[in-house]
């Protein structure tokens, strides 16, 4: 079988790092792809408008299209190929709102009774206003669109909470994902991200990660779009049977009473608070660098996962797991999540990344035969083994001989699921 996987970032690499094991793959083609994806696939240009994929399709004698990112599954690609007969797996744009407008994801919650924060949602920037200075409880701003993963703010203090609501929805920091903004309780508690495979029917939930959203040591700087993850998070016993059955099917089972069926991958980012599981945001794809964790400990051949997905069979299929557990450290360029130079030579990734560990890339391409940053974040390094601690030891082991000028990382990846007993 012949698959075009599209997207350019790690969590692309990693998806055709683990295609390309199952016997069943012949070529794997990405579009656009990145440095590491011409290595271990084919990199093809992708085609605008979407209409172009159906001669690409054709011409590469594709299968199967994978849908790696957000916004063209918010733009309605997965749509365009199913009307035209191609196998994709990725949800239709009506599916990928749960995602694309964090107001009508939290509207969809309250509807289907999915536990999350109180919030309030607004398109006019003094009814927000008014809003900020009547509520008595923690907040946190969000543009409802998408943003990158860069569209939340958590404000510490009312003058803090103005200044962001104003940099959304007046001075446009995040442009046309601002037009609406969430106004929602800020909720305290351990994060974690439940990614699950859907046939619109039934659900498979994977492995609990934890992404590390900020920049810096201790979670602290600026958000980002995951400076690192590591899976499996150790909850506690009845919590993954908890949120599947309060949380995912019920979201599965929403979308399709409403007319909205979702096949591909869902994932909700949630609080672990005192009063048990809720809901941060919904998401309608692999999440980054979640993926590159869990794909390392997935057993099951990816293949067959999505045929059942696409099938409407995943209930008849065991999706199996590894044991132990995988780690991903993020290289990020200098000045990230802001401005930052691109095209910098990368060195040292000649070097063996060791048999428990690989190099996903990121924000990298060729230039003279060369690669080169090429994005914020750069590369995940991503190592597994038999206990946590092996698997961070392999990560951060195979990231020593890597540089590139402003290399940035967090070197506390992880250290929570270390101490927890």
């Amino acid at each position: 079988m012949n698959i075009l996987l599209i997207g350019s970032g790690a969590r692309e690499h990693a998806i055709a790092w683990k295609l390309e094991q199952s016997p069943r793959v012949n070529k794997i083609f990405v579009a656009p792809g990145n440095a590491g994806t011409a290595l271990a696939a084919t990199n093809v240009d992708l085609p605008f408008p979407v209409s172009g994929l159906y001669s690409l399709v054709n011409t590469l004698q594709v299968s199967l299209v994978i849908i790696g990112p957000e916004a063209p599954l918010a733009e309605g690609m997965a749509d365009a190929l199913r009307a035209a007969n191609i196998p994709v797996f990725g949800p239709n744009k009506n599916a990928a709102e749960i995602e694309s407008s964090k107001a009508f994801a939290k509207a969809f919650m309250a509807r289907h009774n999915i536990p999350t924060a109180r919030y309030a949602s607004f398109t006019d920037f003094d009814a927000a206003m008014r809003h900020l200075e009547s509520v008595e409880y923690e907040i946190v701003l969000k543009a409802s669109g998408l943003a990158g993963g860069k569209g939340v703010i958590l404000p510490n203090s009312f003058e803090e909470a103005c200044d962001a609501l104003y940099q959304i929805m007046v001075a446009r920091e995040f442009g046309a994902a601002g037009d609406e903004v969430v106004i929602e309780e800020r909720l305290r508690g351990e994060e974690v991200s439940v990614l699950a495979f859907s046939d619109g029917t039934h659900v498979r939930v994977m492995p609990p990660a934890q992404d590390h959203k900020r920049l810096l040591d201790g979670d602290l700087g600026p958000n980002t779009g995951g400076m690192g993850a590591y899976a499996p998070v150790n909850l506690p016993g009845g919590l993954m049977d908890k949120i599947t059955h309060s949380i995912v099917q019920p979201a599965i089972d929403g979308l399709r009473a409403e007319g909205r069926p979702f096949v591909g991958v869902l994932y909700p980012g949630l609080m672990l608070t005192d009063d048990g599981p809720r809901v941060l945001e919904f998401n309608c794809r692999f999440g980054d660098p979640e993926t590159e964790v869990v794909l390392s400990l997935l057993e099951t051949d990816l293949l067959d996962v999505v045929e059942a997905c696409l099938d409407g069979t995943l209930d008849r299929i065991e999706v199996k797991w590894k044991r132990g557990a995988a780690a991903c450290v993020v290289l990020a360029s200098g000045g990230y999540p802001g401005k930052y130079a691109t095209q910098l030579p990368i060195d040292g990734l000649d070097c063996a990344p060791g048999p428990n560990a690989t190099i996903f890339h990121a924000g990298t391409t060729l230039k003279d035969q060369r690669v080169v940053t090429n994005g914020g974040r750069v590369l995940a390094v991503t190592g597994w083994g038999e206990t946590l601690g092996d698997a961070l030891d392999a990560a951060y082991d195979a990231l020593r001989p890597i540089r590139f000028e402003g290399m940035q990382f967090r070197r506390d990846i992880a250290q929570k699921g270390l101490t927890t007993p």
